[in-house]
């Protein structure tokens, strides 16, 4: 479905980004490449429910940014050849809004919800009815003269996506019978691959040794891929130099990744923890404080990656750097001295 947005709302460069991102986005399953047991599971939820005549059951998934939620979205809408309703939970504000968008859905369309987890708890409760039994219960006025409408929904299929899934209530996980699914990162030769994909639709070309290197630095997630794959073809161009592993290194050092993936606010992280806190633990306000960073973007982007490689370990008392991160940044571990 198109964006029904004004275009004069979009700086040029958020505009391009969007174009290549929507370019590089698979609009078939098998141009969707890794979370094989999830694609299986929804291919089996999307043919039942089109052998029933019916709107697949209400989807939630989960994971770190970048893991290709919003895709998953958009292919079961293909799937169904339905069309997709896109918002996000900060920008439902009223119970009003929510009317809105619920009341303007047709029979059999999809409803994608992303950062569902800050949805207003106010209006989580007024969505349990409408995912359950396709109602909307609206008040109108206020004290003793107040009276509930209640409204019928058209049939449709709720799609949530979140990166934080312990901050959704109970009862509306509960609520989503469809199943909720967790997005696992990518592994090296799946992320290669779907930078070959990429390549190919950009008109990039790429030797193996150069895709190679930036699956390596590709945080397990394709999204990431795909810009490092961008820049180093930015890169390229300006250079009017080849796409190799050499252009790719040096690309890469430009933009401060360095030969596993972390970017400088990843080491700001570690060297924080390490000559401020002595190598921790430290909890994570403080640490942000330190770093003058959002907790959310150092909990949700940052520190995963860093858990994944063994440089971090969160624990009860707080965050410490282990003695791989030590090692990686070329210092000692206390523990070794």
């Amino acid at each position: 479905m198109k964006d029904k947005s004004p275009t004069n709302t979009i700086p040029v460069a958020d505009n391009e980004a969007l174009f290549l991102d929507t370019t590089l986005r698979p609009s078939k399953w098998d141009d969707y490449i890794g979370q094989k047991n999830i694609k299986k599971n929804l291919q089996i939820l999307l043919t039942a429910a089109k052998e029933r005549n019916h709107p697949p059951e209400h989807i939630l998934f989960y994971g770190s940014p970048g893991l290709g939620k919003t895709t998953l979205a958009h292919l079961i809408a293909k799937e169904i050849n339905a069309q997709m309703k896109v918002t996000s939970g900060p920008a439902i504000e009223k119970i009003g809004d929510l009317a809105s968008i619920l009341t303007n859905l047709s029979p059999g369309d999809i409803l994608f919800i992303d950062e569902i987890h800050r949805l207003n708890k106010t209006i989580e409760e007024v969505l349990y009815p409408a995912m359950e039994s396709g109602s909307l219960d609206i008040i109108i006025g206020k004290g003793p003269s107040a009276r509930t409408i209640q409204l019928e929904l058209p049939p449709f299929t709720l799609i949530g996506a979140t990166t934080r899934i312990a901050m959704i209530s109970s009862p509306l996980r509960s609520r989503f019978s469809g199943g909720i699914f967790k997005l696992e990162f990518y592994t090296n030769d799946e992320i290669q691959d779907i930078i070959t994909r990429s390549a190919k639709i950009l008109g990039i070309e790429l030797n193996k040794d150069a895709g190679k290197e930036i699956a390596k630095r590709s945080r397990f997630t394709p999204r990431t891929a795909n810009y490092i794959l961008k820049r180093a073809r930015d890169f390229s161009q300006v250079n009017k130099t080849d796409m190799t592993k050499e252009s790719v290194d040096e690309a890469l050092k430009l933009l401060g990744i360095d030969h596993v993936g972390l970017t400088p606010a990843d080491r700001d992280i570690l060297h924080a923890i390490i000559n401020k806190f002595s190598g921790g633990p430290v909890g994570l306000n403080t640490l942000a404080a330190a770093l003058s960073e959002e907790q959310a973007t150092i909990e949700e982007f940052n520190e995963p990656y860093l858990i994944q490689l063994g440089f971090l370990d969160r624990t009860t008392r707080g965050r410490i750097v282990t003695t791989l991160g030590y090692e990686h940044l070329g210092l000692k571990s206390p523990t070794l001295l």
